[in-house]
């Protein structure tokens, strides 16, 4: 995953009885290369695993919904994004929901492509959203390009933890952090990217 700088680091109080990441950990996105030097390299993680998905956020089949692309990059994943009119909760500024829909969809590609990689897979089995939360630092602006980068904080064989990082203008708007978790064949899920 590519590590970007973030203008504060996240401290987590948070403690997940099955990844169990240190108590008050402090986590920050960060890189030795600068936003501009930013690839988005081969398909995206969404095309090329589930290209009939009908996710609101980052189904290559929904024509109404956003439509996320995630790639990879080193340690794990990164996207681009422009919101359109429709997605303001206000005048020049971007709705909280459209925000949580992005930084939820890029945490759990993020942790299907690391369950993927360290079972040896040659396809991610779908995750779910455990839990996730986001914060909101300031305003997203609208018809700026959104940046999004995550990394794995903890990773066993069926979930991950991910933090993830909304920026626009080398800004850091928003923050999310989540568990997503693998699921088995007879879940709702189960066959939800195919």
């Amino acid at each position: 995953m590519s590590k970007h700088s973030v203008e504060k680091p996240l401290t987590s109080n948070h403690n997940c009885s099955t990844c169990d990441p240190s108590a008050d950990e402090v986590i920050q996105i960060q890189s030795k290369s600068t936003e501009s030097e930013w690839i988005l390299d081969g398909n995206p993680v969404q095309d090329e695993f589930a290209p009939n998905s009908i996710c609101f956020g980052c189904g290559p089949s929904n024509d109404e919904g956003l439509q996320l692309k995630s790639y990879r990059s080193k340690g794990g994943l990164i996207a681009e994004y422009k919101c359109e009119e429709k997605h303001q909760a206000f005048p020049g500024v971007i709705n909280g929901g459209i925000i949580g829909s992005l930084i939820d969809c890029h945490g759990n590609w993020t942790a299907a492509i690391a369950i993927m990689d360290k079972n040896g897979w040659k396809k991610p089995q779908c995750t779910v959203t455990a839990q996730y939360e986001i914060k909101l630092k300031r305003p997203t602006p609208l018809g700026k390009k959104l940046k999004l980068n995550s990394r794995v904080l903890a990773l066993q064989e069926d979930r991950a933890e991910v933090i993830i990082e909304l920026k626009a203008e080398r800004k850091t708007c928003a923050t999310g952090r989540g568990l997503f978790v693998a699921v088995k064949e007879g879940h709702p899920a189960y066959h939800r990217w195919q």
